[in-house]
């Protein structure tokens, strides 16, 4: 009997070693990883939301990013990490609803290869032109119009492929009945240049880096793509209404995932102190005034996979709709 009591001994501890590291987690900085440049409307809300879950877990929340492939870099990187707690993802209806269909070939499955943490809020665009190289496009009609005369001349900007950026312009040239060419980049950066060069005539920016350029006179605001006006630019109707185009709606989402199999203490402890962070009256108050985002009323891990599950059912079918493919 004693042998039999030393041989367990060591495989007890190994059994114990998973549940005592849940126990003390966090004990170490945590990375919070994003696939877009910095500046971008993923960038700037995971900043602002690092530095109060690093109080409220005691440890530094360090944010990162690994660009490239519309998000997908630092997707795959996340989908393939250890499940401890100290590597999670700033993802959005982009990298893992849009992209399951715009891609022909991903290394990971956006559902699947990911565990659901907390949804982090609606997010919508804002049809933007250069008021210097655009003064023509008073308003989305004459935009309208002016495309419909020259079918395939006028270009919109995008984030790049897959992005919400892109999608938003797949959908508005559906809905209007144009032709317009895509032009994507890799981040904010080059596709605002682009815009207030003149190079490009159209950009489908999210609202949060766009209302700075509204705000400055550089960029006319068109529409924004949600079914009514939002609180951070009440002056710019919905393209629904400026554009005659009723039931126009184009709008994503951002969330935290952790790696797959991540476990479920960790998972609710983190559900638990992102959402008491979004919903406190000043970050709200951000978020929908300066950002332009709805706050969300998705509560549980289980509620955002139903919601990642019908958008990217949703999503798919402007992609194929629009035959819009990357390899």
């Amino acid at each position: 009997m004693k042998m039999r009591h030393r041989f367990l001994l060591p495989l007890l501890g190994l059994l114990a070693g998973p549940a005592l590291a849940q126990d003390q987690w966090p004990s170490r900085p945590i990375e919070f990883l994003g696939g877009f440049p910095n500046g971008s409307g993923v960038d700037i809300y995971a900043r602002r939301l690092a530095q109060p879950l690093s109080q409220a877990l005691g440890v530094p929340v360090v944010v990162n990013n690994r660009v490239g492939a519309g998000g997908n870099i630092a997707s795959d990187f996340v989908a393939k990490a250890r499940p401890d707690g100290y590597l999670i993802l700033f993802g959005t209806a982009g990298t893992h609803a849009i992209n399951a269909t715009l891609y022909r070939r991903l290394p990971f499955n956006p559902l699947r290869d990911v565990t659901h943490i907390a949804h982090l809020g609606d997010v919508p665009n804002v049809l933007t032109t250069s008021i210097q190289h655009r003064p023509q496009y008073t308003n989305c009609q004459a935009l309208v119009a002016d495309a419909k005369a020259r079918p395939g001349a006028l270009n919109f900007a995008s984030t790049g492929n897959g992005a919400s950026t892109h999608l938003a312009g797949v959908r508005f040239a559906q809905a209007a009945g144009i032709d317009m060419v895509h032009v994507p980049f890799t981040g904010q950066g080059g596709a605002v240049t682009s815009l207030l060069g003149g190079q490009v005539d159209l950009f489908f920016n999210q609202t949060g880096p766009a209302l700075g350029l509204v705000q400055q006179g550089a960029v006319r605001a068109l529409g924004v793509t949600t079914p009514a006006r939002i609180p951070a630019m009440p002056d710019v109707p919905t393209i629904a209404e400026a554009c005659n185009l009723p039931g126009f709606e184009s709008t994503t989402w951002y969330g935290v995932f952790g790696p797959p199999g991540m476990p479920e203490a960790i998972q609710m402890r983190l559900n638990a102190e992102i959402l008491k962070i979004i919903e406190a009256p000043e970050f709200r108050q951000w978020l929908v005034n300066s950002q332009g985002i709805a706050p969300s009323s998705v509560r549980t891990p289980a509620e955002f996979r139903a919601v990642h599950e019908q958008d990217i059912e949703r999503w798919g079918q402007v992609v194929r709709a629009a035959g819009a493919t990357v390899d």
